[in-house]
Order: structure tokens, then sequence, then C-alpha cells
């Protein structure tokens, strides 16, 4: 379906004019009789711009009640359903009340444009994502309803609604924009000449660019220089991070650059406030363009370093605030740039004047946490040692074992508990101990000599730093070991979507490494002719859920949304939010394949690196689903080409071999149409009998064929008990007339030999099987038909003394259209139809065939077949 155009009346302050300039472009559209339906106007209380609303097809609003309140909003479902061509929606940064379809208005306008639908709306320039920081710093007001960038770059037409500042103040005083009695607040906070000269030249810039982006998009070639920049941002949970995402995303819009934002880090012990913030920004990055990626590490100047070099980065915006460690003075900028000096380096300043990060400074105390386990460990750690050292002044050991002694149990005490703070007390309180218990005057902490404070201090010092490195060593094992898991897990799915072979494996593979990664609920619903299929539920050990209930949330419909649109819905995104699930598409180049829902309801927010590895996991998904329907659509090609070989190769052997025995009746019978004199009655029985032979020749091929189409079909044979003697009589009745001209032998077995069969297919491979030992066997050969019992089997055997057949021949005997050329005697070339139809029938019904040697010389044709037991009554 052909994407829909969007059209948007841009406007740098309130009242320009947007709406009445939509609403007039509407006008001449509609009467070039083209369908033009208003989705959502705002007037204002404007009469000037209601007054053109009028003669419109405006379509019924969505009501939603919402905590008590009726609530007004714009009716998508209905929209999709009209179908216009052309539809207008207002205020495209509108923020949709709760219980709507989508958060986000902007969200509602893409699904029209994929659904083919052109568009017309609205915006004001305080309300782009990209912009907001630099609007914030020129009007001083925080503007919450935002949208993405990439929707104002991606509009298929800009119009700016331009008017003189001076003019707009004089729209104000006389109450077209706001009512007067708002006159004068709006006059005091956004409407000032400065600030609405500055927003209208930004307005004007904007749009300039967006010309002329469109301009170069038009006529760029695919090898454009710009394809080499990529701008790298570096993203942390510091408030300030926006500002410096925001001046990164228009760095990389000027130099039409790659984008990416990389967290360098773990928040395994920062607050939730910090965790949320940290989602916020990362949030962000991803509305403004940016690809995601995190790493993890305490060394962030090196591991910007390392990305930087392996992804190609051309240039890199950090913020001014981010420091280098405690132990080391050394500047990030200084290190990066002296590290990869080719590297363009953007230092953007605090702008909001938040507070220096501190989390460089050894301790940071807004993150202790205590824990009661851990302090009495510690205690418990501290009393051990002094006890250990009262033992040792007993003793009379040196003083100097004593110190070791309390900074191993600092060491200790740091494996053992979890906070940094327990480390520090530990340090602070073995120092205080060490001085009231072993320094004179005893059980004071007053010490005499003056070379003890230095003693403390080394200890204090010995015992920070042992501990800090204690604790770092065993957060980078636990770094480690997470890293290990999401490889291993990354891994393993690799390896088991690599093991299976069809589209039904490949799903349930990659929704268990996705339960085993989480620990949540899946569904999972596979996609087969753009249709989605119904679900299948995967529950952990632990879930109240089933499918059952799942059914029960009636959220098929958010994974429809998510097969038609490409896009991640449900809890925790800005569509379909109320869901309980999160609801992403495992996809290929051009198709999706399945959808999978993760549950959210009672659960925690997915963290970053959860979602990282789960695209991982879609992705490696979606590109085993893909092998694998391009590998079953190559079988069947395949098939079909052998399928039309076979059909080739039978319409060959069918013109070249028929030729003979058409043609040899058809001359003897021209000759006996002509009645001659000179043909005496002898002659004529002579070439009744050749026309007779070449005709049953023909009948045998042709019930060959059909015994061949009717296999292929699958119809169900008709198994019934028959005594293998009357089957073999019945087909004796039927074979070639020259069996005459050969010394044919009948051996049935003495006992009464029953076996389910089809007679009909029977008959024929006995037929097959004689009329085969008459062809291949010269004239007044011995041929003999056998049956006999083996281990509850029947089993019929043809031999002759002919020339015998080849080892060679005996692998492919069996095949179709496969023809034994050396072993022929009959003048008639067969078409290497009778002996596959034999082992086709025989295995349908449940038996085997096979052929071996004859001795002295020949060939043995038989098969076997399971026997049926014969019931007689003493009646009988």
């Amino acid at each position: 379906m052909k994407k829909g155009k969007l059209k948007i009346y841009f406007g740098y302050a309130a009242g320009v004019g947007k709406t009445f300039a939509m609403l007039e472009g509407a006008r001449e559209v509609q009467k070039s009789g083209i369908d033009v339906v208003s989705g959502y106007i705002e007037p204002h209380n404007r009469p000037e711009t209601s007054k053109l609303i009028e003669g419109l097809e405006t379509l019924p609003l969505k009501k939603i009640n919402y905590k008590g309140i009726q609530l007004i909003e714009f009716n998508l479902e209905e929209a999709l359903i009209r179908r216009p061509q052309v539809i207008l929606v207002d205020e495209l940064a509108h923020t949709n009340c709760h219980g709507s379809r989508n958060k986000k208005r902007f969200q509602d306008i893409e699904e029209l444009l994929k659904a083919g639908i052109d568009v017309f709306t609205t915006i004001n320039i305080q309300h782009l994502e990209g912009l907001n920081d630099v609007i914030e710093k020129i009007t001083g007001i925080i503007v919450n309803e935002k949208i993405p960038d990439y929707i104002f770059e991606e509009a298929d037409q800009i119009e700016l609604i331009d008017i003189e500042p001076v003019d707009l103040l004089e729209r104000l005083d006389k109450g077209k924009i706001y009512q007067l009695n708002k006159v004068n607040q709006a006059k005091e906070n956004f409407f000032t000449l400065e600030k609405l000269i500055a927003l209208r030249e930004i307005a004007l810039r904007k749009t300039a660019d967006q010309v002329n982006k469109s301009a170069i998009r038009k006529a760029q070639n695919k090898k454009s220089i710009y394809a080499k920049e990529h701008v790298l941002v570096c993203v942390s949970a510091s408030p300030s991070a926006s500002h410096v995402i925001h001046a990164a995303a228009r760095l990389a819009v000027a130099f039409k650059a790659e984008f990416t934002a990389l967290y360098i880090g773990d928040l395994e012990n920062s607050s939730k406030e910090e965790k949320e913030r940290l989602r916020q920004n990362l949030r962000l990055a991803e509305q403004l363009g940016a690809k995601l990626s995190v790493l993890y590490g305490d060394n962030v100047s090196k591991q910007i370093v390392e990305y930087a070099k392996i992804s190609q980065i051309s240039k890199l915006v950090i913020g001014k605030s981010v420091q280098s460690s405690f132990w080391s003075r050394e500047n990030i900028v200084d290190f990066i740039s002296q590290e990869a000096p080719e590297l363009d380096i953007y230092v953007i300043p605090n702008a909001r004047g938040q507070q220096k990060n501190t989390s460089g400074t050894l301790y940071n105390f807004k993150k202790i946490r205590f824990s009661l386990s851990d302090l009495l460990k510690t205690i418990l750690m501290l009393t051990l040692v002094t006890s250990c050292g009262l033992a040792f002044k007993y003793w009379n050991f040196n003083v100097a074992n004593i110190i070791m002694l309390y900074i191993l149990g600092v060491q200790i005490n740091a494996i053992f508990t979890k906070g940094r703070i327990f480390s520090l007390i530990s340090s602070v309180l073995s120092v205080l101990c060490f001085n009231y218990f072993f320094t004179e005057p005893y059980y004071t902490f007053v010490a005499f000599s003056s070379n003890y404070p230095i003693t403390f201090l080394i200890m204090l010092a010995a015992g920070l730093i042992t501990s800090t490195l204690i604790k770092r060593i065993q957060e980078q094992v636990r770094v480690s070991a997470e890293k290990s898991y999401r490889t291993e897990v990354l891994l393993q799915t690799n390896k088991d979507l690599a093991q299976v072979d069809s589209v039904v494996e490949i799903l349930e593979a990659t929704v268990q490494q996705l339960k085993k990664l989480l620990d949540r609920d899946i569904v999972i619903y596979p996609i087969k002719d753009k249709v989605l299929g119904d679900e299948s539920y995967f529950s952990t050990e632990s879930s109240k859920y089933n499918l059952e209930k799942y059914q029960n949330f009636n959220e098929r419909g958010v994974a429809e949304w998510v097969m038609h649109n490409n896009k991640r819905a449900g809890a925790t995104t800005n569509t379909l939010s109320a869901a309980n699930y999160l609801y992403l598409s495992i996809r290929g180049k051009n198709q999706s394949f399945a959808v999978i829902g993760i549950l959210m309801k009672d659960k925690n927010e997915l963290e970053t690196f959860e979602k990282s590895i789960i695209l991982a996991i879609l992705g490696e998904a979606g590109l085993a689903l893909e092998k694998e329907i391009l590998r079953e659509v190559q079988q069947k090609n395949e098939i079909q080409i052998e399928q039309e070989q076979l059909r080739v190769n039978l319409l060959r052997a069918i013109s070249h071999d028929l030729r003979t025995p058409l043609t040899s009746i058809s001359g003897h019978a021209k000759l006996l149409m002509k009645n001659d004199s000179t043909i005496n009655k002898l002659q004529i029985q002579e070439l009744s009998a050749y026309i007779y032979d070449d005709s049953m020749w023909l009948i045998n091929l042709v019930e060959n064929l059909l015994s061949i189409t009717r296999l292929d079909e699958k119809i169900e044979l008709k198994l019934e008990a028959n005594i293998i003697d009357e089957v073999v009589e019945e087909a004796l009745k039927h074979v070639d007339r020259h069996l005459k001209q050969h010394e044919f032998s009948l051996n049935l077995a003495d006992e009464l030999l029953m076996a389910k069969l089809d007679v009909a297919l029977m008959i024929q491979v006995i037929v097959n099987l004689i009329n085969n030992a008459v062809k291949y066997t010269p004239i007044n050969s011995k041929i003999e038909l056998q049956t006999k019992k083996i281990n509850d089997e029947l089993v019929l055997e043809v031999s002759d003394n002919g020339p015998g057949i080849t080892d060679k021949a005996k692998e492919k005997i069996f095949d179709l259209f496969y023809t034994d050329e050396n072993r022929q005697v009959d003048s008639k070339r067969g078409l290497g139809l009778g002996l596959s139809l034999c082992k086709s029938i025989i295995l349908a019904h449940g038996g085997q065939i096979y052929v071996k040697d004859n001795q002295p010389n020949g060939a043995i044709f038989g098969f076997k077949l399971p026997l049926e037991e014969v019931l007689i009554s003493d009646e009988q």
C-alpha cells in the first residue's frame, strides 16, 4: 500500500494562523474533487476559523470518561474505517488522554499515513524535541508536549505560516488569540517582542533547513560524503544529560551523520530515581534517532575510546561535568584526545546549573545503604580480630603483626559485606581499636609515641585502599559474570536456532531463550501470509497465568497492531499502553514472521541491557526464520523442477517409444483394409496377432500410467483379506501371450496363504513381474512363479534363467523411467514404469520388494507382505 503524504502548517507561536491556513488549503483541495474530511479541529473560539469548517465533512469525535470528566479526542478508529483521501488533524504534538489507542497524536497520524491517507496538521516551533532546550532558554518555559524530530523531517511538505511579531501582538491585544482576561499574563510570559522575534528567526531557519534537506535528499547521490560521519553521545543518569543529547542530535542532523547513544556503567547500586532518569535519557536519545548501545566497565574514558575506534565514530559529544576517577586527576577529554587524536570532541557545558557529578569520589554518601546484617558482620569481624590481637599481645608478638591482622580483617570484611560504607567503618574502627587496646597508654584514645599517628594513617589508608580494590574486583567479577551470561544466552540462542529445521521449532527455541533470560511469561503469535495465527502461551514455573487467563485480557488486537505497523506496542510504550504485555515483532528483511508478548503486569520495567539482548535474540530468530523460509521455498522449487523434469521425461518417452507400436498397428491395419487377394488367411492371422500384441502392450502401459496417477493422488487402498492363489490365477489371465513361448511353471504353497490386498493393484504387480520376465528373457527360457511362507510373511517370487541383472542396474531397477538397455530382448523399449509402479504398490501395502540373482543364472524378482490370519470354524 502506498504511504500517505504529510503536510505540516508550521508556526513560531500560537495565533499566527496555522489552523486557518490549513482549512483554507483543505477547501482548495476539495474544489479539485478530492475527498477531504475534518478529523479534529481546535477552533480556539475564533469565528473566522469556525466558519471555514462549515461545508467540510466532520468525523464524530471520541468521548472518553477519565476520573469523572468526559474528554474529547480524535477518533482514529473511525478515520481508518472512513479512509478519506485527505484528513485534517490539528495539533500534532497533542498528548492523548488515558485509555486512548496511542499516547501521542503524532502516533495516530503515523497510522493514518501508513494506511495511505494524506494528512494536514499543525505545530509550533516549541514542540520540536530537538529544539526544546533552545526554546526553553529563550522563553524560560518548559514545554512538555513534544514530537520526535523525524516526524517533522520526514514530512512531505512544510508550509511556514508567518506573521510579523508586532502584528501578532496586535492580534493578542484584540483578543483574537486568547481571551482578554489572559492577555496580560501571556504578554508577561511568552508573548514579548524579543522572544517572538527570536522564535520567528528559529522557525524561519528551521523551515529553510528542512527545504534544503528535502532538495538534497532528492538529488543526493548514494555515495555521499556525509555517510562517513558518525556522531556518538555519552549518556548518563545526570539531569543535564538531556541537554547534551539534544546538542548531539542537532549535530547529527547538521552533518547528516549516523547517531549513536552510548551508556557506560552499571546502575545496580543506584537509586530508583537515577534508574528512571537514565531510562528517560535513553528514550529521549532513541526518539531523536539514536541507536542505543550499552557497555559495562569502570574505566569510562578507555571504553569510549575503544568503542569509538570499533564503530568508526567521527564526532564525540560529552557533558562538561563528566570527570575522571579520584585517583587520576587526568580529565577524560584529555585522555580521549590523546588516545584518539582523529576524533572530534564536543564538550557541552552544564547549561542548567546542575551540581557536578560526584561519581568520581571515593564514596558517594547519597548512595549509602545500611544493612543490619552487614553491620553485624563488621562488628563480629572487628571483635574477632581484636581478640586475636590480644592473644598476640599476650604472646609478646611484634605490634606490626597486630597491624597486619587488622588490615587482613578489613579485607575479609570487604569480601563478606556489600556496601563500601562498611569497609570505611571497618577501617576507622580498626584504627580506633588498635589505639585503644595496643598503644600506650592502654585503654584510652591517647597515644604517647609520636610515631603512632603515622601508623594510624598508614593503617587507615591501607585498609581503605585494599577494601576499595576488593570491592572493585567484586564489581568487575559481577559485571563479567553478567556479560558472560548474556554472551552465553546469545551463543546458546544461535546454537539452538541452528539445530532446528522448522518455523515452529525456531519460534519455540526463541521463546525458551527469552523465558530463560527474563523469567517472564511469553505469548507468541505466528504470522503466515500476513495473517496472525493462534497464540501459544509459555508460562514460567512460578506463573499464575495460563493461556485461558491471557485470552481474558483480550489483547490480540495489540498483537495485530504490531504486525501491521512493525513497531512495539503495549505495556511500557506510548501505544496501547493499557495492555498487560509488551509486544514486539520478529521480522526479517521484508516481512514479519511472528509477534511475541512479554508479561509486564505486576513486573518491573525491562532494563536497558535486557531490551538490547531481547532485540539481539529477536534479530537472530528473524534471520533464522528468513533462512528457513527461503529453504522451504527452495525445496518447493526443487520439487517443482523435479516434477517438471519427470513430466518432460514422460512426454519424451511416450512420444518416442509409442511411435513403434502405433506405427506397427496402423501399418498392419492398413494392409488388412486393402483386402488384397494376395493376402491369405495365414497372413491375416499373423497381421492380426501383431496388432493384438502391440495393442496389449499399449493397454499395459496405460494401466501402469493410471495406477501411478492413482498412487500419486494418495487415494486410500481398498484392502481386503484375499487368498494369494486366487489373485495369482486372476493375474495369469492378463499376462503377455508370449508367455507361451517360455517354459512357465507355477509353484504355489501347499498351505492357505492370505493377506490384506488391494486386488486390482496386486494383480497389476504380478502381471508386471511376469511380463518383465517374458520381455527380458530369450524364447524358451524358464520362468517360475512361486509363493511361500517365511516368518509370518507371504513371499511371492518370479524367477527366470535369462541373462540376469548387473549389480549397477540393481541399484536403479525400481527407479521411475529406468530401463536396462543391455538386458532388453524385446524389440519395444520400455518406459521404465512397471517395476517403479510395483515398488510403490508394495510399499503402500506395508511390504517390501527386492531383486536378486538366480542360480546358476538369471534374476529373481519378489515381494513380501504381512500374512493375515485365517480363522476356520468347525462347522465350516
